[in-house]
């Protein structure tokens, strides 16, 4: 019986099968974070909350490795989605896929965020130990906008379902983790990182520089 070879035309053939049932996948991906968009621009906040959860690594590892920062990378990632929720309609394949699009609001946010950092950098100098500052008072103007902004915040706080809210006021007021909250609220740890996202890109779209 003869013995069949395996030439290097066959190993080409099974390589470029693999390369291009990959390429049809990263293809049927791009598409459903197309329909994800489409449907963020119709109002549709699950939406929002699905292509989050598909996509949030490439744009946190895009943010991490500029800005090698976890805590600035993690609010860059939600600063992304708040902007993709309140620009989805102005979206366009012809500019690119959706990823691509994510990569570059991704850059574009850790470019600003090492500027502010260069610019606060450089405004930090070290002031005189005998500099002595007179005690200040807040003008009724200050009260009256604190007050407003308090307003604000309690009124978008009352937007939220109340699993939200409990959730958002436990991590962001009370400083729970997100581990202590899920044995606090006996919810899994996964519902409860929900919660807070969800919860918090509410809050950012309707209060913007005030979250």
């Amino acid at each position: 019986m003869k013995q069949s070879k395996i030439g290097p035309s066959f190993v080409t053939g099974i390589g470029a099968g693999f390369a291009s049932a990959e390429a049809r996948q990263k293809s049927s991906a791009q598409a459903g974070w197309q329909g994800l968009v489409a449907r963020c621009a119709a109002g549709d906040q699950s939406a929002l909350a699905d292509l989050y959860d598909e996509s949030n690594r490439l744009v946190y590892t895009i943010a991490l490795r500029m800005l090698r920062d976890t805590a600035d990378a993690e609010e860059i990632t939600l600063d992304v989605y708040m902007q993709v929720w309140k620009t989805a309609g102005g979206y366009s394949n012809d500019r690119g896929s959706v990823g691509t699009w994510l990569v570059m609001l991704a850059r574009t946010r850790a470019i600003d965020r090492l500027r502010a950092r260069e610019s606060r950098t450089r405004l930090e100098d070290p002031l005189p130990e005998q500099t002595q500052f007179p005690a200040t008072t807040p003008t009724p103007e200050q009260l009256a906008q604190g007050s407003g902004q308090r307003k604000r915040v309690a009124s978008a706080l009352g937007a939220l379902t109340p699993e939200q809210r409990q959730a958002v006021e436990l991590a962001v007021f009370s400083g729970f983790t997100h581990s202590e909250l899920a044995v606090r609220l006996k919810q899994p740890l996964g519902t409860v990182k929900t919660r807070v996202r969800q919860g918090m890109m509410k809050l950012r779209a309707t209060l913007g520089e005030l979250v």
